[in-house]
């Protein structure tokens, strides 16, 4: 039988926010060359990251990977904090 490949994103941010249960909010940022003026600017998007044991805190680095579905808006998990 052949073992099915699962291709799973990561990302690096920040956690900027740790108020809910088993959720923390991770900011993950980029840097984006306009087309027209080609100077490179930053641009960022916060994703809503399931967390287990609620061990992540505010300013934690984290990296977070796709996931299935858990909620309406959690769809990362919460994979490692980087020191």
């Amino acid at each position: 039988m052949s073992e099915k490949i699962k291709n799973k994103q990561e990302l690096k941010g920040k956690v900027v926010s740790d108020a809910m249960s088993k959720t923390v909010v991770v900011e993950v940022s980029r840097y984006v060359m306009h087309p027209k003026y080609k100077k490179y600017f930053k641009r960022s998007k916060k994703y809503s990251a399931h967390d287990e044991k609620n061990e992540f805190k505010v300013g934690d680095m984290v990296v977070i990977e796709s996931t299935r579905p858990i909620s309406k808006t959690k769809k990362w998990a919460v994979k490692e904090k980087i020191s």
